[in-house]
């Protein structure tokens, strides 16, 4: 068991450095009685006097010149623990993110936080959203960011960011860039994320009252798989308008109007329910809610467009 106190330390460290008691006391804000009793304490424990005294004036000795460095160390350390746990601390972050945010939203929301904390670092995991959710429910992950519903009890979900899901095929397919019907939809082949995906769990929720479940040709692990999928005709697939908005821009992908099927969704921002964020976590929540109202600003302009 570990009998001394960082205050005894600081107690000795101060006297050596100052060359008194008394002043030391003053210097930590103590009175002469404590801080000798303090000091007493520590030679005490140690089996070892750590000044010699002459008359009124104390002198430190062998065993205080070997302890005096050690004792330094100890009390760096320690001021480096409080110092960690203070809100000026940089961030030591691991965020699990589904693969439609960790690919297109996550690096601006880490660049802001570098820009504004050089020293903070952050640990990604990306997947889907099972995986995420899965990750900040086992503490895994401190924070997590998913764009499907979370059904765990374990964890909060806070509604973040609006997102719009698009069906998308090739710009030569018999639909591209025409309006059809919901029904029409009931014959397609579809290319879709694996299960676990929140885009996947979104489009089945919207077809199913409708049309029942999809009929899947393929199934891919990754949103830039299932659009070389499309891309070589084997079906249509339902991603972020995020994810194939540089597609559409260059003319490889085109969308297709459904009227009548809302496929629009929200992000979240999880963390399981029992856990408190550290500080770190909660400035990097708040860089989270700010890109949430720059996007809210954004999208209330009537200059802003979306891409076909």
């Amino acid at each position: 068991m570990i009998r001394l106190t960082l205050r005894e330390l600081e107690v000795f460290v101060t006297t050596a450095r100052i060359g008194g008691i008394t002043a030391a006391g003053e210097t930590l804000g103590l009175s002469q009685s404590a801080a000798s009793g303090a000091l007493a304490e520590l030679e005490r424990r140690l089996g070892v006097t750590l000044f010699d005294r002459i008359g009124r004036r104390i002198q430190i000795n062998e065993h205080g010149r070997w302890l005096l460095p050690q004792a330094e160390t100890l009390l760096a350390q320690a001021r480096d623990i409080e110092a960690r746990f203070r809100g000026n601390a940089p961030a030591r972050l691991r965020l699990a993110a589904s693969s439609t945010i960790g690919n297109r939203v996550l690096p601006d929301l880490l660049g802001a936080l570098l820009a504004q904390e050089p020293e903070s670092r952050a640990e990604i995991s990306i997947g889907n959203t099972h995986d995420a959710i899965a990750a900040v429910a086992d503490y895994r992950a401190d924070f997590g960011l998913i764009e499907g519903i979370c059904h765990d009890a374990r964890v909060l979900a806070e509604p973040w960011l609006a997102d719009e899901l698009v069906i998308v095929a090739r710009p030569d397919h018999d639909w591209a860039g025409r309006e059809i019907g919901i029904a029409a939809l009931a014959g397609a082949q579809w290319i879709l994320r694996e299960q676990g995906s929140g885009t996947r769990e979104v489009l089945e929720a919207a077809l199913a009252p409708l049309i029942g479940s999809p009929k899947v040709a393929l199934e891919l692990g990754t949103s830039e798989a299932v659009k070389g999928a499309v891309r070589a005709g084997l079906g249509l697939a339902c991603l972020s308008r995020r994810t194939v908005a540089t597609e559409l821009a260059r003319g490889e992908l085109a969308t297709l109007a459904v009227p009548g099927l809302d496929l629009s969704r929200r992000f979240y921002l999880i963390r399981a329910r029992d856990k408190v964020l550290t500080q770190g976590a909660q400035r990097f929540h708040a860089l989270c809610l700010a890109r949430f109202a720059a996007e809210s600003t954004a999208s209330d302009s009537p200059s802003v467009g979306k891409n076909t």
